[in-house]
């Protein structure tokens, strides 16, 4: 049995300016306020591990503005995207962007410079990088429709544009490891597949984040994909990596049993409880979730997906509180 549960939160821009009451616009852009809003979460959380950490991102945007997709900004979320109107004979022509030059992915790798260079205080360090997966990339570039009825459709055009965004993905992540003094791992977030019959991940999802995880062997690779995707367990399964992010809507033990190599990172509801319950009720979920997932180990206490917005401070206190009972 495992001496203490740890508590691990994805947190990025969807979460972050509402938490600290900022206009979102200021979070991107005011570089001082961004970083003080990370100490600061950083310092009233000292139990949970923010995922990947001090994580520079434009919402979506990072790759795909790098393909032309237009970018939509925003005063209180997240920007949004235009995808491309490109007929899937179109797609296998897309240019293969350079991080260093291209979209947002430059300002994304600067950023990184000057924080591991010394905006970042001691004994802070940036140990994990973080980008969207191939699919993810393709519905923000293409559109969410059009790639999957191509994957039915045109299976050669969507397996053709997979492979220059498998590329984009892997080539971002190498960038910004580049970057650090003490690496630890990638974060590579990608819900798409969940939507893919399992004949489908088969062909269009297996191979491409199969050759991302395989370009970081020797770190810590976590996949996010928190849409429903019972259906896909056993296939889940064979993706090498070391933690998976998953939806709350997914039975633990089923997922435990199908995955049994992989640390489960979840698994309380991050709307319903952790926005719109109560204290208690966060703590009652996140003791079931212990229960079900500890014994053994291999199980990070968390949201069954990011940190939605709203989140309170006290109910990620409650985490930790669940967390701490479990240990003593």
């Amino acid at each position: 049995m495992p001496e203490r549960i740890p508590v691990a939160l994805i947190v990025d821009s969807p979460w972050m300016p509402g938490f600290a009451r900022m206009h979102t616009l200021d979070f991107f852009l005011d570089t001082d306020s961004w970083l003080e809003t990370y100490l600061d979460v950083m310092a009233r959380f000292p139990d949970v591990a923010f995922l990947p950490g001090f994580w520079v991102e434009y919402g979506m945007a990072n790759e795909p503005s790098a393909f032309g997709a237009g970018i939509v900004w925003r005063a209180d979320s997240p920007p949004s995207l235009r995808h491309l109107e490109l007929p899937p004979s179109e797609w296998g022509r897309l240019k293969r962007p350079d991080p260093e030059t291209d979209g947002l992915m430059p300002l994304v790798l600067r950023r990184i410079e000057l924080l591991e260079k010394g905006s970042l205080p001691e004994p802070h360090r940036i140990h994990f990088v973080a980008a969207r997966g191939p699919l993810a990339i393709a519905a923000h570039v293409l559109g969410t429709t059009p790639f999957l009825e191509a994957t039915a459709a045109e299976p050669e055009a969507a397996q053709r544009v997979l492979e220059i965004f498998t590329d984009t993905v892997i080539a971002f992540l190498k960038a910004q490891l580049a970057r650090l003094r003490e690496p630890l791992g990638v974060l590579v977030l990608d819900d798409l597949p969940g939507m893919l019959s399992p004949r489908g991940f088969d062909r269009m999802a297996l191979p491409y984040l199969q050759r991302i995880f395989d370009s970081f062997d020797g770190l810590v690779r976590i996949y996010h994909n928190d849409t429903p995707c019972a259906h896909l367990l056993p296939r889940m399964g064979q993706l090498r990596c070391e933690v998976w992010n998953f939806s709350h809507e997914m039975d633990l033990a089923a997922v435990r049993a199908a995955v049994p190599r992989m640390a489960l990172l979840g698994n309380v509801a991050p709307l319903d409880t952790l926005v719109r319950g109560t204290p208690e009720q966060v703590l009652a979920e996140a003791r079931a979730c212990i229960a079900k997932a500890a014994p053994g180990g291999g199980f990070i206490l968390s949201a069954g997906g990011g940190l939605s917005p709203g989140t309170p401070a006290e109910h990620i206190h409650a985490l930790v509180r669940a967390a701490k009972e479990w240990a003593g």
